[in-house]
């Protein structure tokens, strides 16, 4: 059983999405409902919502909504990634107004600011708040900013950090070994997790089992396997050509020899232990 530690919901009814504007194939509702019933037909057993960098204003209205979804009786939710400012001086002050039975990690999508975001200060002062409360960090950063992600796990070794799509390589074959060199750098820091998702969405549309292989073997030899984590990016994946249930079927055929243990520990065992749950 798969458990998902990367699903999108997307409800312009409640909340308000500035950059949908920017993707019209995406910019309709993506609700709780479709993705139930096509989760539960492919073996998805539990979810994590992860934030869709909603407005400012509406980060809270993000989490309850979630809360909401999770309260539901035999929901696949079982907590959220939610959205966090570390750059703000208030962030400690969010920090405590989060309930840990629905948050179980914060993100920040780090390719849509200046590099000097991540890097200043007081962000990595709050980042490192995040021990204190038991929750991760997804790093959401390009290939070109991998660096920039050694540097904030090295700022905050307690913290527990999930390299987000792979490290969102840029899929050519001229950028492979810069992507592949920086994964390996990136897996020396033993805080640090990476997620199989998302990649996808980068081929343009040419996706097939063979172009994903090189990306998804080495980033589970570099991090080996009990550091990896798969996220079907619903419904981000559709942007590359694979709705939930072809990005599911890849998966399990990308995966085709591997041990039992090690399935079982990249499908849900690094996930429950990673996010506390159940």
């Amino acid at each position: 059983m798969l458990i998902d530690t990367h699903l999108h919901l997307v409800d312009r009814g409640q909340l308000s999405y500035p950059w949908l504007a920017d993707v019209p194939a995406l910019d309709r509702d993506w609700s709780y409902e479709a993705y139930d019933t096509v989760a539960r037909r492919v073996g998805i057993s539990g979810t994590l919502h992860m934030e869709v960098d909603v407005e400012e204003g509406c980060i809270g209205q993000e989490t309850n909504m979630v809360e909401q979804l999770m309260s539901r009786p035999g929901s696949l939710i079982r907590g959220a990634i939610a959205s966090g400012r570390p750059e703000a001086a208030d962030f400690a002050a969010y920090l405590e107004n989060l309930d840990g039975n629905v948050v179980k990690g914060l993100r920040r999508v780090l390719h849509v600011v200046p590099d000097e975001v991540s890097q200043a200060p007081l962000f990595r002062e709050n980042i490192r708040r995040l021990a204190t409360r038991a929750l991760t960090f997804d790093i959401c950063m390009l290939q070109r900013q991998l660096p920039l992600a050694a540097t904030l796990a090295d700022a905050a070794p307690d913290v527990i950090f999930v390299l987000d799509h792979c490290g969102v390589p840029d899929m050519s074959a001229e950028s492979f070994g810069d992507w592949k060199e920086k994964i390996s750098e990136l897996a020396k820091r033993p805080n640090l997790n990476i997620k199989i998702s998302g990649i996808v969405a980068y081929t343009g549309g040419d996706f097939t089992l063979e172009r994903l292989r090189p990306y998804v073997e080495h980033a589970i030899g570099a991090f080996g396997w009990n550091r990896v984590v798969w996220g079907s990016d619903s419904p981000v994946c559709t942007l590359g050509g694979a709705n939930l249930e072809t990005w599911v079927a890849a998966t399990y055929a990308l995966t085709l020899g591997c041990s039992k243990d090690e399935r079982a520990a990249f499908f849900s065992e690094n996930a429950r232990r990673i996010w506390q749950l159940d």
